[in-house]
This record gives structure tokens, sequence and C-alpha cells, in this order.
């Protein structure tokens, strides 16, 4: 092939300015394109309609939102009935867990308040999404956390997007207090849930459950600690309720559904369930090792507005949940999100149960949320894995060391 052949073979390359004049000439209209939400963009753009944004406020995404609802054959068949159970998977979210939702819009209204500064208190979850959103605004972070007492995945997190980390003699409560008196700073802008935008911004997983489904499930199940996932979600189900985005013909009494809100604590730290604060909480689930929820109240509404329960689970039940998940659905969540799926099991099994799914009616759709991916809190598991020891490199102890 000669130069001149070559040169034949591909046309010119052409320049992006020259790509769109063309496409502009055929008649599109790249602002209209430009202002269509899309999934993968992020909850703004997907539900900008239903968040506290405007024209002024600059978007910080990361992509968040758009999690699967995955079906799980096994889980229902712990039901029966012919039930439908699907897990919620807010562990595939950009840092690993549900507190994108609402970081995205927290930090969003904090840098068109001006903010230069962000901080909250955390277990672990609220500083690795903190400090992200932190990072990709281009302004500070400072998390509070109680020493000794955060998942070191989480903590990792929070270092590698350059917060400032101060550890504190005290639980999750005193340094959710410190934060408080702090956010009276004007150079501070609190993110934890007490900020009402963190919860604008959680409720859109109940708008996308209804959005792939077709209506609120009858059930939703998830787990419980500082209370404000649960407040979100039954906010969500609500605004949809109330701006008739369910369906109302699937009702046989005309009007549109909301679901049962159950949610469970772990034993060691349930002041919702005992109805008492918690000095000193205790359970191996670090996410939800809260004594003194901020959305208490809230989240007490919810309960009894939905008709649904609080309840707690063992740490045994939550380590048992969490495998169980791994090994017969391939869901591999840290364990205060395996507190849902342990409640799940309750409810079907024990006579303790507050809210029993034995006599349930049939074909009933339950929603279990997991909040976070099993890699940021490993350390249980990692306790429980033998040590690999290798073998000789042939087929045959290959074969003896898999009982084959």
């Amino acid at each position: 092939m000669s130069a001149r052949d070559g040169q034949d073979a591909y046309p010119p390359v052409k320049t992006l300015g020259t790509i769109l004049a063309e496409v502009s000439n055929l008649g599109y209209n790249f602002a209209l394109m430009r202002s269509v939400p899309e999934r993968g963009r992020g909850v703004i753009a997907r539900y900008r309609d239903l968040l506290p944004v405007n024209d002024k406020t600059p978007i910080v995404s990361l992509g968040e939102g758009d999690t699967p609802l995955i079906h799980c054959p096994r889980l229902s068949e712990r039901i029966g009935r012919g039930c439908d159970v699907f897990v919620k998977n807010e562990g595939v979210n950009p840092t690993g867990s549900f507190k994108d939702r609402g970081m995205t819009v927290a930090v969003s209204k904090a840098i068109e308040r001006g903010a230069r500064t962000l901080i909250c208190a955390s277990t672990g979850n609220t500083s690795a999404s903190a400090a992200a959103y932190a990072a990709r605004a281009g302004i500070s972070c400072v998390v509070i956390l109680p020493g000794g007492k955060i998942a070191t995945g989480k903590l990792l997190q929070a270092f590698a997007y350059g917060a400032k980390i101060v550890a504190i003699d005290g639980n999750f409560d005193d340094a959710l207090r410190i934060v408080r008196e702090l956010g009276e700073r004007s150079d501070f802008s609190i993110v934890n849930s007490i900020n009402p935008d963190r919860i604008a911004g959680q409720k859109t997983a109940a708008f996308e459950i209804v959005d792939e489904i077709g209506n609120a499930p009858d059930f939703h199940l998830l787990p419980v600690g500082n209370a404000g996932n649960i407040t979100a979600y039954w906010a969500g189900y609500g605004e949809y309720q109330a701006r008739q985005r369910t369906f109302p013909e699937r009702q046989s009494n005309g009007s549109t559904k909301v679901p049962a809100m159950i949610g469970f604590q772990a034993a060691g730290a349930a002041p919702i369930f005992y109805n008492q604060i918690i000095q000193k909480p205790e359970t191996i689930a670090s996410a939800i090792r809260i004594g003194n929820p901020a959305s208490w109240k809230q989240a007490r509404a919810a309960i009894a507005e939905s008709h649904g329960a609080i309840d707690i689970v063992s740490d045994e039940e939550i380590i048992a949940a969490q495998t169980w998940l791994a090994r017969y659905e391939g869901i591999f969540v840290e364990p205060a999100s395996a507190a849902a799926i342990a409640g799940l099991f309750k409810c079907c099994d024990s006579s303790e149960a507050a809210y029993s799914f034995k006599e349930i009616p049939e074909q009933s759709r339950i929603v279990c949320t997991v909040t976070g991916h099993g890699l940021k809190d490993p350390d249980i598991i990692m306790q429980r894995m033998r040590e690999l020891k290798p073998v000789p490199a042939t087929v045959n102890d290959v074969q003896r060391a898999i009982d084959l």
C-alpha cells in the first residue's frame, strides 16, 4: 500500500467544533439535552425538582445514587407466601455507603452559602463521604470521631481524601455535641444528618425504589443508628405519594401506597427501642453504635405514621446475617447493614419479633436497605479467616486441598 493509499483509507480527523456544528445543523438542541437529567450523573441531576437546589446552587457530585435494587430469590423463599424480597444495595455509592446521597445536597448547598470548611461527627461512613465531597468541592473537611471506635476502612478513606481528623476520648454522641458547638461559628458548615439538606438527599433512595418497581413496597426494613435514614425514606415515600408518583390503580381502595417502616437497632445500642439514652452503646456494628440519635423524634414519627415497628437484633444475629447474605445472595455488606437482614429473619422466625411476617398478605413486596459495603468494615470477617498456607504447585496437592 502506498502512502497515498494509506491516506485515502482513513477519513480526515474532525475537530470537536466541526462535529458540533454538523450535528447542530441537523437540528439538535444541546441546551435542551443538557437540561435533561441522566442516570449516572447523580441524584441532584435526576431529582432536581424534588430537592432544595436552584440555578445558583453549584452542584458537587460524584455520580451517587442509581444503586441496584436486587431481587433476592433465597430471601424471598425465607418469607414464602409468594412474597418478593429486594435488597437496595447502597454500598455501591462512590464512597461505599448511603451517606453520599445526602452529602451531595448538603455540600452543594454549603458551597452556595459560601462555606469553606465542612465539619462532622462520625462513626465512619459520614467522615468518608464528607471528606470525599469536600475534596471534590475544593474545600477543607474536619472530622471529629470517637477514638478507637472507627472501622479501619472508613478511617483510611477520610485520611486519603485529606480530612483533618480529630479522635476524642468519648463516643459518637460526645463527638456530635462538640460539632454542634463548633457549628455555631460562621466558618464551619455541619454536614451530619441534623442538616436538613442531608435528609433531603437521602430520600432519593425511596424515589428510586418507587420508580423501579412501580410503587412503594409493602414493608421497608433498614438499620437504625442516628435514625436519619429511616426518617429520610419515610419523607421520600410520603413526598412521592403526595405528588401522585405512585400508582393508585394498584390499590383496591384507590389510594396510593406507603410502606410500613421497620427499623432495627443493635441490642447494645438501642435507645429508640428501649426509649432511653444509652450512655455507653456497644455493638460490633460500629456504624450504628449510637446512644442518643439525632433524629430520634423523627424516626419515632416515621414508625408510628407508617404503622411499622422498631426492634433489636443481637451482634451474633448480625454476623450470621452478614455471612448468610454474602454466601447465598452474593451481597457483601458491613455489619451495620446486616442488621436489616437479621431483622428480616427475626420477623420470619421469632415469636419475639416486634413485627411478624408469618401472616403478611401473599405477594407482599419487601425492601431491605443495606447501607454500606462489606469492605468498609472487614475486621470481623478477617478474624474468622483461616491463614492461607501454600501447598505444592501440583494438581494432586490442589485437589487434596479442596477435597476433590
